[in-house]
């Protein structure tokens, strides 16, 4: 399983934000990483988990509820990313770099999502 799921192209989408944001939260200061960092780490690495566990259920009505959460989770990382911006804690181009990484996740995601539905 771990190998067809390694091979979505949404799941590697969250990895990337994923591993985007670590490196954003190891530049935090302590007081950033426990508050805002912590958010967007939970939020990023929730993304991919949602998606892998959705990939993981046989009933379809199991796997969207998990795309969904995986969808939600994706927003809340560009909150998160907008905030830390509008805060002086990362730069524009960062911000804008996880920004269009999110947004071809969620193109990518809500065309996964219809096409889970076809396949009912």
């Amino acid at each position: 399983m771990v190998d067809k799921l390694g091979n979505l192209e949404i799941y590697q989408l969250a990895i990337k934000i994923s591993d985007i944001n670590w490196k954003i939260y190891k530049n935090l200061s302590k007081e950033f990483r426990y508050t805002t960092g912590k958010q967007l780490l939970r939020a990023s690495d929730s993304i991919g988990a949602n998606i892998a566990e959705g990939f993981g259920r046989f009933y379809f009505n199991d796997k969207i509820r998990f795309y969904y959460n995986a969808r939600g989770s994706l927003f809340e990382v560009k909150h998160w990313i907008f905030l830390l911006h509008k805060r002086g804690l990362i730069v524009k181009e960062l911000m804008d770099e996880v920004l269009s990484i999110s947004e071809e996740l969620a193109k990518k995601l809500n065309s996964f999502i219809i096409k889970s539905r076809e396949k009912r």
